[in-house]
């Protein structure tokens, strides 16, 4: 089994910047790679960013250019960049990690607004 744990959510104005953290633990050997998604509510779930294990990366169109997904493998930590952000990008933002198992965390929540 893996577990997640997010955090880095929270309050802030268009424009501002936050970071998500995403802590892996459990059966690290099992991922092949993580992720992000986001759900706001009345809306389809997107995928936000991911990141396999050799580092390519791959991000939803509506955030290519504002966020960046990293990944700090001494920590088994994911990190989603959000710079730019706009009240459209309120939303939870889970954690996911794919593999032989899969994975998802509790989620944190985002909201952008003045």
């Amino acid at each position: 089994q893996v577990q997640l744990v997010e955090s880095g959510g929270g309050l802030v104005q268009p424009g501002g910047s936050l970071r998500l953290s995403c802590a892996a633990s459990g059966d690290i050997l099992s991922i092949n790679g993580m992720g992000w998604y986001r759900q706001a509510p009345g809306k389809q779930r997107e995928l936000v960013a991911t990141i396999s294990n050799s580092g390519s990366t791959d991000y939803g169109d509506s955030v290519k250019g504002r966020f960046t997904i990293s990944r700090d493998n001494a920590v088994n930590t994911v990190y989603l960049q959000m710079n730019g952000l706009k009240p459209e990008d309120t939303a939870v933002y889970c954690c996911y990690a794919f593999g032989t198992v899969v994975a998802v965390g509790q989620g944190t929540q985002v909201t952008v607004s003045s």
